[in-house]
């Protein structure tokens, strides 16, 4: 419909706040019946471009149970939000936090994943924290799966490789849909579903020593299962609290083309159509047809069951929320320089600066991608996860002077303000990491992303004291003036 005027800023009830993982957060990992997951039995990296997160086998997996330290393991220990739950609370909404984007930890509700009774324990815990976000006003936007599920559900079918999670998930869905349904409205099923691509961390299924062509065909599969598993969580959600909105969660990755040549711009397109297959399939409840010749080129035979297409038109989201750090080149040859990023290896923009992790920082990506996906699905969006990880200097004063994070964000939030101008609809902005936590590709705490620092180093030492960094303050403002004081 054509208007004479548009939107000059952000609507008045967008949800500005922060956004944290259980695995990367919480701690507590052996505490009150909680049961170990996937994202506990992954080694720490040596250095910090070296990821290790796909890297688990049946052995290194037996290894990990068998060591009962947090050593090698930090998500284990987090940063104990799980026993500083209600000052960490207190300090987002010192902030002003609209919204805190969580996830839950499902093997606190079900430590094996497959039982037919909750863990009680579990769930008083998110109670807690449920009430205490309420206490201030903050709404919670919670994750049912951040690449973590219940160990045992590995061990016993490969995770997601086995058509029989699905039930497992649903099961433990339908709990917390009912016990939370008065308490939460904002649901997200899979963190960055697309991370399935790259083998254990999204699904929980052991192939790091099969052939590329096994890996496909059990990622695939596996994501597969999710698609269905997402769809019928979200009909079930919508009978339960027809007023809940649910939505799915994607890593975007903008791709640009490296030189105008045709071949480049369609080697971009694929790349970026590879990204898009989870939106088109949760958002369209269908599969698109350019996955037909990719799947079939790749000799990646899915085992669809007579329901799955009703099952995927009938689970359609209610929005698309994503995660945004950085955009990547691609070439038809795979000619120039490499650049590293959030789990995609591109090609280096020149036109860009790079983070201390190499990842490409490119705010203007961001505008781009909105108006993309806006102008392709037509449904509400939110980032929910947004932020630079950078080593930061907690000073003898107390201070964390961090104008490199606030020149990162701020940028950003400009390109965001330009989409919304553009007729995007966006619902809300989680900034990533919040508060500092342990990397979720390498297991570190020196890659910090938080307005709050928090003093525990890589091995583990320190006091785990709340600091506020002048990032803090800066976003407080922000959000106090809806966007419009940066």
């Amino acid at each position: 419909m054509y208007k004479t005027d548009y939107p000059k800023g952000f609507k008045k009830d967008f949800l500005w706040g922060g956004a944290t993982a259980a695995n990367q957060l919480e701690g507590g990992w052996d505490q009150d019946g909680k049961g170990m997951t996937t994202a506990e039995v992954i080694r720490k990296a040596e250095n910090k471009m070296n990821l290790t997160f796909n890297e688990v086998t049946k052995e290194s997996i037996e290894e990990a149970i068998a060591d009962k330290t947090t050593d090698n393991y930090p998500k284990r220990r987090g940063v104990d939000f799980y026993h500083n739950y209600k000052e960490d609370i207190k300090l987002f909404s010192e902030m002003g936090f609209k919204a805190y984007r969580m996830s839950m930890a499902w093997a606190r509700i079900f430590p094996n994943g497959d039982e037919t009774e909750p863990n009680e324990a579990g769930l008083l815990f998110y109670d807690k924290v449920f009430d205490e976000l309420a206490k201030y006003n903050i709404e919670p936007v919670v994750t049912l799966s951040h690449y973590e599920m219940p160990l045992a559900l590995t061990v016993k079918q490969n995770g997601w490789a086995s058509r029989d999670t699905i039930s497992s998930f649903t099961r433990y869905a339908d709990i917390v849909f009912k016990r939370y349904q008065d308490k939460v409205k904002y649901w997200l099923t899979f963190n960055e579903i697309n991370a399935g691509t790259f083998g254990f961390m999204g699904t929980g299924a052991i192939d790091s020593t099969l052939t590329e062509k096994e890996q496909l065909q059990i990622r695939y599969q596996a994501l597969h299962h999710q698609f269905i598993a997402s769809a019928l969580v979200v009909k079930q959600g919508h009978k339960i609290n027809p007023e809940f909105k649910i939505g799915n969660m994607l890593a975007r990755m903008q791709t640009y083309p490296l030189t105008p040549n045709p071949d480049d711009v369609r080697a971009a397109q694929e790349n970026d159509n590879l990204n898009l297959f989870f939106t088109d399939v949760q958002v369209r409840g269908e599969y698109p047809e350019y996955m037909n010749r990719y799947l079939s080129e790749n000799d990646v035979k899915l085992n669809f069951q007579p329901n799955d297409e009703v099952i995927l038109k009938e689970g359609t989201v209610d929005f698309i929320s994503f995660s945004y750090y950085m955009s990547t080149v691609t070439s038809a040859n795979n000619a120039g320089d490499k650049s590293v990023g959030n789990m995609l290896n591109g090609e280096k923009n020149p036109y860009l600066e790079t983070s201390e992790w190499g990842w490409q920082i490119d705010p203007v990506g961001l505008r781009i991608t909105l108006n993309e996906m806006w102008n392709r699905y037509r449904v509400p969006l939110m980032i929910v996860e947004n932020g630079l990880g950078a080593v930061d200097t907690l000073e003898a004063d107390g201070k964390i002077h961090d104008d490199y994070r606030i020149k990162y964000l701020h940028e950003h939030i400009i390109q965001m303000k330009e989409a919304v101008m553009d007729g995007v609809d966006l619902m809300g902005y989680t900034m990533w990491g919040c508060i500092d936590l342990i990397s979720a590709s390498t297991s570190e705490m020196s890659k910090r992303y938080g307005f709050i620092y928090v003093d525990q180093d890589d091995n583990g030492n320190g006091t785990l004291r709340r600091y506020k960094k002048d990032s803090f303050n800066w976003y407080k403002q922000v959000i106090k003036s809806n966007g419009s004081n940066l």
